[in-house]
């Protein structure tokens, strides 16, 4: 950042400029891309789907309870983890895990660089893993997938971090858009999980790419909801208290499932075998877990669509629940490719139809297409997400309130229970901490004024140099800097050790004074109606650690502003958060002593 560009900082709601209209029209041919390479990941799990189960080469929907396969069923898991276990390893390591994490990392770490290797490799290796029976979902390929073509893209640009960030996350928000169909949510999803801001400058080119991805779906005939639902409930006392306990249920189920995902993972890691082994292992698990319910096999949405027209209760519910929670995690764990979203709806739309025969009168799958939404919620701690995904998928607006009050229960007993969610888990254990919560800058909010000092010690002109000399290392002399005025009060300057140590080296005479020491000096100041945001600009650019605060009139010196000044805002700020005090109790005490 220049001094000009400071000095014209511009003080408003956002800082968008029409920089933005450039991102915006990137951001289309990004979501078209990203919407073929969703098209080309449905087509490749039907087909290595196909291949693997049915012996056929075609790209038809397949049904894996209509294999008969036997104990060969067994091992197709485990082959097609081994070919994912040698991408891996030959190809890209990043092709590992559910590709959400992923993502955050290369947002927050990485300069939201992703590489060509993972556009290619995660589609294909994420279609084999779940062509060959994994239970996961096309969501986090998809994510991850979209948004290495939108870091590709801008790679080729001359676009900044911040515009690289929004490319690479409307290029994943396109792709799910693709897959499911649900835009809103896609937008939703940039805004809980990948932008880590809220502001235009990256909102509406994300909006523009979810937009333009859905306007394709209508072009190709795939409008309209995944799973038409129209189920609902009336609205009582009963009725929400069920809505909590499914919110309650939800979160402690999604408690369990991250912890048993990492237990398996740490488990793997204790393994005295390299990890491109360990899918073959979590395959075998997959596989012998499809020889008891062989509905937890693959993506499994006709699971949610037995759900939602309650076909499936009781005992198959609970089995599908248990069988699906193990080679899940056990699959993920062992560090293969795939998505957790459709997972985290089965297992959370069977938990629910299991307690649907205990909670208020409903229509047959409410209480699951609840309990898919608050799992999800709680899991991935997108509760707005989760909310508008559910209503996307059914085009059941009429359940938005049940679905907001447990998908926000779910997120609450998870944010309370754990420090972390199961996709900031793995990026913690990479020794990366991540915080997910949105405040306002207060550096934003503070004038100069509201913490600068008043009681400032100046320096006349008219010392000498030596007489400088003399008073930075005199015993009484408790600042390492000082401003110096003219006769009038004026700022000429700032002398500190570092500026009288390279006046001497220059070979200034130690009888000149500061005045003349500093004649012609660009000197950096600050006012004292201006924002901390603008003054840390100053302070990096003149990098200074310390600058006096004139009045704009006549610059006469009125105080002075360093660093630590700015951490007493910080510190303030925390104050505000632990500190608790009875604003009404005060008040009356201050109006008794008047």
């Amino acid at each position: 950042m220049t001094i000009k560009h400071i000095r014209n900082r511009q003080l408003s709601d956002f800082s968008t400029d029409k920089r933005v209209l450039f991102i915006i029209v990137i951001a289309i041919p990004v979501a078209v891309a990203a919407m073929g390479a969703g098209l080309l990941l449905l087509q490749l799990i039907r087909l290595c789907t196909n291949l693997a189960y049915f012996g056929q080469f075609s790209f038809s929907e397949p049904q894996l309870e209509n294999a008969s396969l036997g104990l060969w069923a067994v091992c197709i898991p485990v082959i097609g983890s081994l070919l994912i276990g040698l991408i891996a390893r030959y190809g890209s390591e990043k092709i590992r895990g559910h590709g959400i994490p992923e993502a955050i990392e290369a947002i927050l770490l990485g300069r939201s660089r992703l590489d060509a290797k993972v556009a290619v490799l995660k589609p294909l290796s994420s279609a084999i893993a779940i062509g060959t029976g994994g239970p996961f979902g096309a969501e986090g390929p998809i994510i991850m997938t979209g948004g290495a073509i939108g870091s590709l893209i801008a790679q080729a640009l001359p676009v900044s971090d911040s515009e690289r960030k929004t490319l690479l996350v409307a290029g994943a928000a396109a792709g799910m858009t693709t897959v499911f169909g649900t835009p809103i949510a896609a937008i939703m999803l940039a805004v809980e999980l990948l932008l880590f801001e809220w502001s235009p400058r990256s909102f509406i080119p994300v909006v523009v790419a979810a937009t333009v991805a859905e306007l394709g779906r209508s072009m190709l005939g795939m409008a309209g909801p995944l799973f038409p639902f129209d189920g609902t409930m009336l609205t009582s006392l009963p009725g929400f208290a069920g809505w909590i306990v499914i919110g309650i249920a939800a979160g402690l189920l999604s408690g369990l499932l991250t912890q048993l995902v990492y237990a398996c993972e740490d488990g793997f890691q204790r393994l005295p075998i390299h990890w491109m082994w360990w899918p073959m292992i979590g395959g075998l698990v997959v596989g012998i877990g499809g020889l008891f319910e062989p509905r937890a096999l693959g993506v499994g949405y006709e699971n949610i669509t037995a759900m939602l027209d309650g076909h499936m209760l009781g005992a198959a519910a609970v089995t599908l629940l248990v069988v699906k929670a193990i080679i899940w995690s056990v699959a993920l764990g062992s560090g293969t490719s795939g998505g957790v979203l459709a997972p985290l709806l089965i297992m959370g739309g069977a938990m629910g139809a299991a307690l649907g025969g205990f909670l208020p009168e409903a229509s047959p799958g409410f209480w699951a297409l609840l309990a898919m939404a608050a799992m999800m919620g709680g899991t991935m701690r997108a509760p707005l997400t989760a909310t508008f995904f559910a209503v996307e998928l059914t085009g059941n607006v009429h359940a938005l309130l049940p679905l907001i009050v447990a998908c926000v229960t779910a997120h609450a007993m998870t944010v309370l229970l754990m420090k972390r969610s199961i996709l900031t888990e793995k990026i913690a254990r990479r020794g990366h901490h991540i915080v997910r919560e949105y405040r306002v800058d207060p550096f934003e909010l503070t004038h100069v004024r509201d913490v600068m000092t008043t009681d400032v010690i100046s320096v006349p002109a008219a010392m000498t140099l030596h007489g400088a000399v003399r008073f930075l290392t005199a015993p009484q002399t408790r600042h390492p800097s000082f401003p110096v005025v003219d006769q009038e009060g004026n700022v000429l300057g700032i002398v500190d050790p570092p500026s009288v140590l390279a006046w001497r080296r220059a070979g200034r005479h130690r009888n000149q004074t500061l005045g003349e020491l500093l004649l012609g000096t660009k000197i950096t100041l600050a006012y004292p109606d201006e924002y901390l945001a603008g003054l840390v600009d100053k302070l990096v650019h003149a990098n200074v650690a310390h600058l006096p605060v004139v009045s704009r009139g006549d610059n006469s010196l009125i105080g002075y502003i360093g660093w630590k000044d700015l951490m007493r805002v910080r510190q303030r700020l925390a104050m505000e958060t632990h500190e608790r005090t009875t604003l009404m109790r005060a008040k009356r005490r201050g109006s008794s002593g008047q």
